[in-house]
């Protein structure tokens, strides 16, 4: 993996860590992935170890957990 993915799945928490990551990363570093909108990822996301959203999966694979919106298994439904 070459980018930053920022998952989220479209709640005031989530927009709001949108946004500081977008400001401190820069928004050609980072892809964000509304969840929410492109079910699609989800299964993705859960691979690369994401439990819960918002969260950053960095260029090495590290999974970093940012604040709490919503679990991974409340968003697929």
């Amino acid at each position: 993996m070459s980018k930053t993915i920022f998952y989220h799945a479209g709640c005031p928490v989530c927009i709001s860590a949108e946004h500081d990551i977008i400001n401190l990363i820069g928004k050609d570093n980072v892809e964000v992935v509304h969840i929410g909108e492109n079910r699609s990822r989800i299964e993705e996301a859960e691979k690369l170890g994401v439990k819960s959203v918002p969260a950053l999966v960095t260029p090495n694979g590290n999974v970093l957990h940012i604040n709490f919106g919503a679990l991974i298994a409340d968003v697929k439904g």
